[in-house]
């Protein structure tokens, strides 16, 4: 696990949209990680239109983020929530459960999803996680997706994607 913030990207310049898909449980905690995720991103894509779209837990993030990628084409989608452990393993379940269904949807609509559903083990750690300086999961976030939006925005530029007509027709023997 890393102990301090990643350095900031480039400020990317023309205007995108990113979507957050964020959770209300654990409020105090997962409206920090919100606020510093649009504090950085406001930063780093200082021309973005970003949406937020609020689900009950961490468990309805995915769903919601494949609502958002079949609906529009954001050009990054951040998943923001927290998980705190319990006597059971109930949040261990979530967490796999929506670390999967977000790696699956990024891959499956070609588009960077950001996986910042933290889970802690006790309020100590959210705190530090969502709401601290060092560690903050919010500023994590946004700083991946301006970094994922540069390398998809650069892809684009260096190798347009190819159409049916563009496709190659060779035979392979």
């Amino acid at each position: 696990m890393s102990s301090a913030l990643p350095p900031k990207p480039r400020i990317i310049g023309p205007k995108v949209k990113i979507c957050i898909v964020a959770s209300k449980y654990n409020e105090e905690y997962t409206d920090a990680l919100v606020d510093n995720a649009i504090e950085e991103l406001n930063e780093l894509v200082p021309h973005a239109r970003i949406d937020l779209i609020r689900v009950p837990g961490a468990f309805e993030i995915p769903v919601a983020v494949s609502a958002v990628l079949e609906r529009e084409s954001p050009a990054a989608v951040l998943a923001l929530g927290l998980i705190m452990r319990g006597a059971t393993q109930h949040g261990d379940l979530v967490a796999g459960a929506v670390t999967d269904a977000l790696m699956e949807l990024s891959l499956k609509h070609t588009r960077p999803v950001i996986h910042e559903v933290v889970i802690v083990d006790d309020e100590k750690q959210a705190y530090a996680r969502c709401i601290g300086a060092t560690l903050n999961r919010g500023k994590e976030a946004a700083r991946a997706a301006a970094a994922m939006v540069d390398v998809f925005q650069e892809l684009d530029r260096s190798m347009p994607r190819a159409t049916p007509n563009t496709r190659s027709n060779s035979r392979h023997g």
